[in-house]
């Protein structure tokens, strides 16, 4: 037992410093023996797990897909207890998660930073792909429950959500304050307005939601006083 365990932890250095060489350096640059020297462990050890960087970079994608499952399953887990706000709040509270993964979390940042890559993704395995796909099915949930704007299509709304979220998480390899809550609050604060309907806007917190912290005062998003002009019909 003490050796598989031995096995287990050796397996998770290496994809953990596999990781955090692909996002400081990219993928290209980097070799399996830099990664083992990181992890600590020898060449052999390495190819005891991985038979090539491409193994080792298909552990890295599964790894960081894990993680943004477990995000989107409690960011809609924590929606249905809370009930208020709807899919629409659901979405706003996971991509702050999302946003605090790729601050905290280097193996959850190489995944999409692999994904943004030129490099081929194996099939089910690019982290931009399933989050679109995740960000989609709810904004579709929404326009069915009427909290979404009738002027506002779910996949455009989702690519202006993955477009965003995705961005940050690019620009805050350089800078975190592109990972920091308060940039986030402030592009909901101007989106929202646009995709909800003003009895669901009520309803919305830009700031996000979270469950497993005291709450702090923090504003709903306002209602519009007018009709924004984009939403004017010709």
């Amino acid at each position: 037992m003490a050796q598989q365990e031995r096995a287990v932890r050796t397996r998770n250095a290496l994809i953990e410093s596999a990781a955090e060489l692909f996002s400081k350096d990219g993928f290209d640059v980097v070799s399996l023996s830099t990664i083992s020297s990181r992890a600590g462990v020898s060449n052999g050890a390495l190819h005891f797990h991985f038979a090539s960087k491409a193994a080792l970079t298909a552990a890295v994608w599964e790894a960081a897909a894990q993680r943004l499952r477990q995000i989107t399953h409690e960011g809609a887990a924590r929606g249905q207890a809370a009930g208020s706000g709807g899919p629409l709040q659901v979405l706003v509270d996971t991509t702050h998660a999302l946003l605090r993964g790729l601050r905290h979390d280097v193996i959850l940042r190489a995944g999409f930073d692999l994904s943004e890559s030129p490099l081929p993704v194996a099939a089910g395995a690019d982290l931009r792909r399933r989050w679109q796909a995740w960000v989609e099915s709810l904004l579709i949930q929404a326009a069915r429950e009427g909290a979404l704007a009738r002027d506002v299509a779910p996949q455009d709304a989702a690519h202006a959500v993955v477009a965003a979220t995705v961005g940050f998480g690019a620009l805050g390899s350089r800078n975190a304050q592109w990972l920091s809550q308060s940039m986030l609050t402030r592009f909901w604060a101007l989106l929202l307005p646009r995709l909800a309907t003003e009895p669901t806007l009520k309803e919305l917190v830009a700031s996000g939601r979270r469950r497993d912290l005291t709450p702090t005062p923090t504003p709903e998003v306002p209602a519009p006083q007018h009709r924004p002009v984009s939403r004017q019909t010709a």
